[in-house]
C-alpha cells in the first residue's frame, strides 16, 4: 500500500517536471517567434563552443571578430591557444561552458563524441544549461541522433538544432559555409544573426533533417571525387597537360566547385586536410546505413566508401579527402607526380 503511494507520488512529480519544462520549452519557442524580440546580438548572447579543429577554429576567429562572448572548450587545449589569445574563456567541460552561456555551438569528430559532450548526465552541456538555452550541433551526425537530443533539450526546457555545415576549410575562413538547419524554424531565425557570420543558413526542415541533407551533399561529393581523380588518371595516362586539362574543363559541365577546391591541390600533390578522410568514411558510412533503413541501393556511394576505406587502410586517415587519388594512383600503378609537365615550359 505504502509503496503503491509512493510510485503514485513519484510519477506525478515526473508529470509536474514535465509539465514546468515543456511550458519553458513552448515560452522560449513564443519568445522567438514575437515580432518585438530583440534579435541575437554580442550585447544580449553569450557563447559557447565545443570544438576547435580545422573548421572550429575559422568559424570561432569570426565570433570574436563580431565582439561575442565566447566560452570555449575542447579536448586539447593547445588547440584554443590562439582563440584564448583573441578574448575567448576557457571552460574545464561541456557542463561547465554550459552555466555560462546562452547558446552553445559543438562542432566535433564523430557522433560518439556529440553524445559525450551533449548528453552525458554529469559532464555535458546539457546537464547544466539553463532553460530557454538553445544547443546548435554543426557535427556531420547521425539523424537519429539530433532528434533524441532534441527531444531531450525540449524536456528540461531548451531547445536544440543541428546544423552540420559544407565548405571545407576555405569555407570556414572565408565565412561562406552553407549550414543546412534542422529543428524548430522559430530557433533558426532566431539564430540567423550568427548563422550569418559563418555563412548562409538553409532552413531544411524539423529535427534531423539538417543531417539529412549533410548526408545527401556528402553522396554527392563523394562521386564528385571519384569523377574529379578519375579524369586526372585517365587525363594523365592520355599524356595531356594536367594544368592545362583542369584549365579547359573548369569552365565547361564538368566545372564544379570540387574541382575549383581541389584540383591544383592534387597536382601539387597538397594533401593537408581540409576534411579528413577519417571523418568523410565516417560520414559515407552514416548514408550507407541510412540507405539501409530506407530500402535505397547506392551503388556510386558504396564504391566511394571502398576507396576512401582504402586510404584509412594505408594509414592515410589524416589527410584530406582529395587524397582519394593516391588510391586511384595505386590502383593503376600510375603516378600523377611523375613527369608532370608544366604548360609554360611545354609551351616554350
Amino acid at each position: 500500500m505504502m509503496m503503491s503511494r509512493v510510485r503514485i507520488l513519484i510519477a506525478m512529480t515526473r508529470v509536474d517536471f514535465r509539465k514546468k519544462h515543456l511550458g519553458k520549452w513552448r515560452e522560449c519557442l513564443r519568445s522567438m517567434s514575437t515580432s518585438t524580440r530583440e534579435p541575437i546580438n554580442p550585447s544580449n548572447t553569450r557563447l559557447g563552443w565545443i570544438g576547435t579543429g580545422v573548421m572550429g577554429q575559422s568559424m570561432c576567429s569570426h565570433l570574436l571578430k563580431a565582439r561575442y562572448s565566447l566560452n570555449l572548450f575542447t579536448r586539447t587545449r593547445s588547440k584554443a591557444e590562439h582563440l584564448l589569445s583573441m578574448g575567448a574563456h576557457w571552460a574545464d567541460s561541456p557542463s561547465s561552458l554550459a552555466t555560462n552561456s546562452d547558446v552553445i555551438f559543438s562542432i566535433v569528430g564523430f557522433p560518439s563524441d556529440v553524445r559525450h559532450i551533449v548528453l552525458h548526465p554529469s559532464s555535458g552541456a546539457l546537464s547544466t544549461l539553463r532553460p530557454g538555452g538553445i544547443l546548435v550541433d554543426m557535427t556531420t551526425s547521425d539523424p537519429s541522433l539530433a532528434t533524441e537530443i532534441h527531444s531531450a533539450a525540449r524536456a528540461v526546457g531548451c531547445c536544440a538544432v543541428d546544423a552540420p555545415v559544407s565548405g571545407g576549410d576555405r569555407g570556414a575562413k572565408n565565412a561562406a559555409l552553407s549550414i543546412f538547419a534542422g529543428g524548430d524554424e522559430e530557433v533558426v531565425e532566431h539564430l540567423k544573426p550568427v548563422f550569418s557570420l559563418l555563412g548562409r543558413v538553409y532552413y531544411m526542415g524539423g529535427p534531423g533533417k539538417g543531417q539529412f541533407c549533410k548526408l545527401a551533399n556528402q553522396i554527392t561529393i563523394a562521386s564528385t571525387m571519384v569523377g574529379l581523380c578519375e579524369g586526372l588518371v585517365y587525363a594523365h595516362k592520355a599524356g595531356l597537360d594536367l594544368n592545362l586539362y583542369l584549365t579547359a574543363i573548369a569552365t565547361g559541365a564538368a566545372g564544379s566547385k570540387s574541382l575549383d577546391l581541389y584540383g591544383s591541390r592534387i597536382l601539387n600533390r597538397d594533401f593537408e586536410a581540409g576534411f579528413y578522410v577519417n571523418h568523410f568514411v565516417k560520414d559515407l558510412g552514416i548514408c550507407l546505413r541510412e540507405c539501409q533503413n530506407m530500402g535505397l541501393a547506392l551503388p556510386g556511394l558504396a564504391l566511394a566508401q571502398q576507396l576512401y576505406l582504402s586510404l584509412k587502410a594505408h594509414g592515410e586517415g589524416e589527410l584530406g579527402t582529395q587524397a582519394l587519388i593516391l588510391a586511384l594512383e595505386r590502383l593503376n600503378n600510375v603516378s600523377l607526380g611523375a613527369g608532370m609537365v608544366d604548360s609554360k615550359d611545354k609551351a616554350a
